[in-house]
């Protein structure tokens, strides 16, 4: 027995244009008399990215999406999606390294985001990557030099 997977024909009018699971929607600019362009992933209900569309020759109505720019705008959309997971991956995970008795030790905090209450670990390790010390601490904890400084020599007693 073969399996089919239900994919949505490509569709390709002057204001809606979709393939290969990316949707776009010429859409009235809610701030201007001009037009936008909205971009969305297969099954979200928001889009991915929104941004100017140019308007046609009769500079009343909005030029039609085409082959060309369909393609662009999957590519800055999912340039800019890229872009916002590394941004969020950069936030939640933090580390730096420090000097402490001739030895350097990379602290790292790393941040588990939950809608009932994110959680937070403070890993120690040396240069080889063997962990020395492992605490959970507030998801508020601010990871700089001297906050991992003070809790090596502490002897990575965990922080309140």
């Amino acid at each position: 027995m073969l399996l089919t997977i239900d994919t949505p024909e490509p569709l390709q009018q002057a204001r809606v244009w979709s393939a290969d699971q990316w949707t776009a929607r010429v859409i009235k600019n809610e701030d201007d008399d001009g037009w936008a362009v909205a971009m969305y992933l297969a099954g979200q209900s928001e889009p991915a990215l929104v941004g100017p569309w140019t308007m046609g020759r009769d500079k009343k109505n909005p030029k039609p999406l085409d082959t060309a720019a369909f393609s662009t705008l999957v590519k800055t959309a999912k340039e800019f999606i890229r872009r916002s997971e590394q941004q969020r991956h950069a936030e939640l995970n933090k580390n730096v390294t420090v000097t402490v008795g001739g030895k350097r030790i990379r602290v790292e905090l790393s941040i588990v985001p939950d809608d009932e209450g994110a959680t937070a670990t403070l890993r120690a390790q040396t240069e080889l990557g063997e962990e020395l010390a492992q605490v959970r601490v507030a998801p508020t904890f601010k990871l700089t030099v001297d906050s991992a400084q003070t809790w090596i020599e502490s002897g990575y007693v965990r922080s309140r």
